[in-house]
């Protein structure tokens, strides 16, 4: 008799709890879902104007080079007839080129005046008016004590050469 009557309210819990199940209240949700699309009504914006091609002829062929380097009045050229002379045998200090290379003083023996050259790796080189130096065919054109002038040779096209002066400064 105790599991009739376990049984009976077993039975009795169960039909509660699914009739609890079965009630079909979801008026707020039914509400929520109507009105979650009012004024959500999209909008595009339309797309810009194209602008059409504009054809554009280029007619600055004449006019010179902006990405080519200048030539000054100072600055001669191979129509002068500048050159280097490619079949002199070079000298040491042609080997470094000229911003690696520092006057360290000078030396003067009779009436000759000297620069004393220190190329990258130390060695002290005893250079006179005449004498090549740097990367450029540079020929040293005047010595004083506080500088060593030279003339350079680049070549500044195919067949173009032009000459400038370059310093190499006395070195503290």
């Amino acid at each position: 008799m105790i599991k009739k009557i376990i049984l009976l309210t077993l039975a009795v819990t169960f039909m509660i709890m699914l009739t609890a199940c079965a009630q079909n209240d979801y008026s707020d949700l039914d509400e929520f879902v109507r009105n979650a699309g009012v004024g959500l009504q999209g909008r595009v914006e339309p797309l810009p104007e194209v602008n059409h091609y504009k054809s554009f002829v280029y007619g600055a062929f004449e006019l010179s080079n902006p990405f080519a380097p200048h030539k000054n009045d100072q600055v001669q050229t191979a129509l002068d007839g500048i050159q280097p002379d490619l079949s002199r045998r070079k000298e040491v200090l042609e080997s470094y080129p000229l911003e690696s290379l520092a006057m360290v003083g000078t030396l003067q023996q009779k009436d000759m005046i000297y620069a004393l050259i220190k190329s990258p790796e130390g060695t002290l080189y005893r250079v006179k008016t005449g004498n090549y130096m740097g990367q450029n065919f540079g020929r040293i054109s005047h010595i004083s004590e506080s500088e060593v002038k030279l003339q350079e040779i680049v070549q500044e096209g195919v067949n173009e050469w032009v000459e400038r002066t370059s310093a190499l400064m006395l070195k503290n």
